[in-house]
This record gives structure tokens, sequence and C-alpha cells, in this order.
């Protein structure tokens, strides 16, 4: 039956609850509070308390009863108090990786000279953290929930409840921000770069320059005194010439067709994987997935974008 109540309860409130933008304000119409079972069974003691002292004629026994009696219901004025004109707001959250945990922001604020302790905040999956807000301050407040699968997270609707002071009341009130994270496929373990970028397969060729050392040769008509190896020809090994390599930069495509699996997401799991050896390089790449290409570029917001375009391949359209 309890259960059963709690779920009528939530629809009620979820049809009567909207998305929340910019700063959410509690108040006592979105503030609900019931006795816990601790409570419950305080007011089931103070009864049978109040039985005896009326069956005995215990004068104390009326004093004792009502003072506890009295406890309890500050105890709730206290509970709803402890929520009251509480501030909230969404915070920035950064991508994460599948696996990992992603920590969603919130800041709060009290605008009361009046400390707030015992403070939880959930999601209805089960995930939560506890906090106290000083007076007059705004606190950062981080909600870890594991991200499992590449795509979307959302918070959904939270809740923020108390049973402060002495646990006998439960005061809540639902929170539905429209938060939400991007989570991109975990990278493969190792994956070589291919080689459509150029023959050493990391999106650079080797040509003729003055940076890289690369060893000697024969000498030939038309080579400059300079490069002639002075040292070999003092050691009688004839007539040697020095080379050298410059590094000149190509265009790298990070192409779905190149991935060596069949399975789809060890395919993103591979592009994630170049994507991220590709920026440490410095290389400039591009991303051809089915149905969409970017094109070559480098930097931090080439980075992020092939990184969406693989955490939200094939699910645009839900």
């Amino acid at each position: 039956m309890r259960a059963s109540l709690q779920q009528r309860f939530s629809a009620w409130a979820r049809a009567r609850q909207t998305r929340h933008e910019g700063t959410v304000t509690l108040t006592q119409r979105s503030v609900y509070i019931i006795p816990t079972r601790r409570g419950f069974a305080f007011a089931g003691a103070l009864v049978v308390m109040l039985l005896g002292d009326i069956n005995y004629v215990l004068g104390l026994g009326y004093v004792l009863t009502f003072l506890l009696a009295s406890m309890g219901l500050m105890s709730m004025l206290h509970a709803v108090r402890n929520m009251l004109r509480l501030e909230i707001r969404a915070g920035r959250t950064e991508p994460v990786f599948t696996g990992d945990m992603a920590e969603f922001r919130f800041h709060l604020h009290n605008p009361r000279p009046l400390a707030r302790h015992g403070l939880h905040l959930r999601d209805e999956h089960g995930h939560h953290t506890e906090f106290d807000l000083p007076a007059n301050q705004t606190l950062e407040v981080g909600l870890p929930v594991p991200a499992t699968q590449r795509g979307w997270l959302a918070t959904g609707r939270l809740t923020l409840y108390t049973e402060f002071p002495l646990g006998l009341f439960y005061a809540w009130s639902y929170i539905y921000f429209d938060t939400r994270v991007l989570v991109y496929p975990r990278p493969a373990p190792a994956a070589r770069l291919p080689a459509a970028g150029g023959p050493s397969g990391s999106g650079t060729v080797n040509v003729a320059g003055d940076e890289d050392f690369t060893g000697l040769r024969s000498y030939a008509a038309g080579d400059t005194p300079q490069r002639i190896a002075w040292k070999a020809l003092a050691r009688e090994q004839g007539l040697q010439v020095k080379q050298f390599n410059a590094v000149q930069g190509n265009e790298l495509w990070l192409d779905w067709l190149h991935a060596p699996s069949e399975d789809p997401e060890q395919k993103l799991a591979i592009l994630a994987r170049w994507i991220l050896d590709a920026e440490a390089r410095g290389l400039t790449y591009g991303l051809r997935l089915p149905g969409l290409e970017l094109r070559p570029a480098s930097g931090m917001a080439q980075h992020d974008d092939c990184l969406r375009a693989i955490a939200l391949f094939g699910l645009e359209a839900t």
C-alpha cells in the first residue's frame, strides 16, 4: 500500500511539474513533508504514553508526553524551514567518456542568516550527495552519475530532501532542470593512426630539408660543399654528403571504413583513439562517418566536434 501511494503521489507531482530554467526558489507550495518510519514510531509511542497517563492519572506523565509531542511538532517546523527559500540553479557539466563519472554541478544559495543542515540531492536512479549550506552563502554541489553509454546523459527529475533535525519528518521538493552531458565513446586502448595522410601513417610526409639528420650518401655533382662529411673523408670513407629531412604536414582522414573492426561500437572506440592521438600530435585531421563528413582542421574545436559526432552517431533521431 505504501509503495502504491508513493507511485500515485509521484505521478501527481510529475504531472504538475515543469522544467525549470534559470534559478529555482523553493516556496511553501513546492515543499512537501511526511513523517518518516521513526516519526510514525514516535507518534505511536506518544499515544501509548498518553493512554497510560489517562489510565493511571499521572501528572508528570502528562508533562513528559506533551513535552515530547511539542518537540515533534517543532521538528516538523524546522524540517520545512531547512528547505524554504533555497535558491538553486544548474551549472556547467563537462563531457566525459563512457565508463567515467559525470558530475552534474548545481549552485545552491542560502539567502537567510540560518545555516541549512543535512540536505540531500538525489536523482531517480538513487545517485545522491549530502551537504550542509552555511548562512548567507552559495555552495557548488556535485552530483556524480556513472556514464554507462555514449550519447546524452540527462539528470531527469531530482529530489532535494532533508530529515533534519531529529529524523522524524521527511521534507522534500522536486527539481527538474533540462540539464544533460555528452558522453563520448570510450577510446580503444591502442590503435595506430591510418596511413591515408602520408607514407608514415601519421598524417605527415618526410621531404628533403634542413631539420633532422638521417645519414650519409655518396657525393653527386651539384651537392653543396657545406653538406660534405669531412670527418668521413678524413677516415678514408670516401667523399660523402650529409642528408637531412624536414617534416611536412598533410591532411589526415579518420575514416569509418578504415577502422579495423566489424563491431560498430568498437569502430567508434578506434575513431575516438585516433582523434585523441591526432590532436595530441598537432595534426590536421578530418572525420568521415556514414552520412557525415567533417573537413580537416586542427585545434580543440575540431577535437570537440569530432568527438561529438561519434558520440551521437546513430542516436540523433532519438
